[in-house]
């Protein structure tokens, strides 16, 4: 089949790959422009612009699609049968949607209409979701919402972070893209009602609808009233970008684990443990906890990391990297940080 590409991030790498191993005709890339990144503000191309160079396929990066009539008229002679669309970040004009035969089609990272929109990774794992998944879906001109053709679940780990989570859901959109290809080729062009009809889409349904918005500034910032849960999902959530302080620098948080006595499953052993022996209603240390003030270190586990106390149990912080600093983890983040036990992080 021959097939336009839109896609942006790393993320969208594994889906161009697979889609040129399976033999499809990639008759174009489109991508995001380059952007400036570093201390010398260099140009930088995205990484699925990278890969198609690699590959030397054409490259396209407008600014606005919509607003390039130019380009689409360009896009349109390259003879595309369908346009596959992976976290490009922009929304495709009715113009270009409506150009391939076979229609666009969407590897979207969430289970849908669960989340919909630009963080839905972030989003799922800052709300604590236990699942999330894959969707491919028909594009329409609405954001995310339309119809499904094939979608798969995937459980999330306690301590799966945003970048371990997006590698697993970047192959599965990967797998799910090449399996769809084959039958939305013999669906066949047509109608698009009918090509539809044909493919057996499932409507999404409007239950259970979230709008996973770009995240802001404000919202790596951690809250340490925040119950430990909550912080944690956040660090997770947010990887590698929640933020605290310590004294007048930032200090970026990279892994965490609540110390909740019903989570000690979920846990590493030596968090276990602490969460075990913490979580005990008659421990000093539980009322110790409950009187220092959020973001007070409470102990300094050696080779494991800081228990910090939160508005509920307490959390530790077993990586991080102070600013100006690498990153580091365990017995080294005590050291680089020089901090003692009743001093306070944020």
């Amino acid at each position: 089949m021959k097939i336009l590409f839109w896609g942006t991030p790393a993320y969208a790498v594994p889906s161009l790959e697979a889609l040129v191993a399976a033999g499809h005709e990639l008759v174009g890339v489109v991508s995001q422009p380059d952007r400036r990144r570093g201390r010398g503000s260099a140009l930088v191309p995205s990484a699925v612009k990278a890969k198609a160079l690699e590959l030397e396929l054409p490259v396209f990066t407008p600014s606005r699609i919509r607003r390039e009539p130019e380009l689409q008229a360009q896009l349109a002679a390259l003879g595309a049968e369908a346009s596959v669309v992976v976290a490009f970040g922009q929304l495709l004009p009715p113009e270009v949607l409506a150009q391939p035969p076979l229609g666009c089609w969407n590897g979207h990272g969430s289970l849908l209409p669960r989340w919909r929109g630009a963080a839905p990774i972030q989003w799922c794992l800052i709300e604590g979701d236990a699942e999330t998944g894959v969707g491919i879906m028909a594009m329409e001109e609405g954001l995310d919402t339309g119809p499904v053709l094939l979608e798969r679940r995937l459980a999330i780990g306690l301590l799966e972070n945003a970048s371990q989570l997006g590698a697993r859901l970047s192959q599965l959109s990967a797998e799910l893209l090449v399996e769809a290809m084959p039958r939305i080729a013999a669906a066949g062009p047509g109608p698009e009602a009918e090509r539809w009809r044909r493919l057996g889409l499932t409507p999404q349904a409007e239950d259970g609808l979230c709008h996973a918005r770009l995240l802001q500034k404000q919202d790596a910032q951690i809250d340490w009233s925040a119950s430990a849960l909550a912080i944690h999902r956040r660090v997770m959530g947010l990887h590698p970008g929640a933020q605290s302080t310590w004294g007048q620098r930032r200090l970026k948080l990279l892994a965490s684990e609540p110390l909740v006595q019903r989570l000690s499953d979920q846990l590493t052993p030596a968090a276990a443990q602490l969460a075990q022996r913490r979580g005990e209603p008659e421990s000093a240390d539980l009322a110790a906890a409950h009187a220092a003030e959020p973001g007070e270190v409470l102990e300094l586990v050696r080779g494991v990391g800081l228990v910090v106390a939160t508005g509920g149990c307490p959390v530790l912080i077993s990586a991080a990297q102070l600013e100006g600093k690498r990153a580091a983890a365990g017995e080294a983040l005590i050291q680089q940080l020089g901090v003692a036990v009743g001093e306070r992080l944020g």
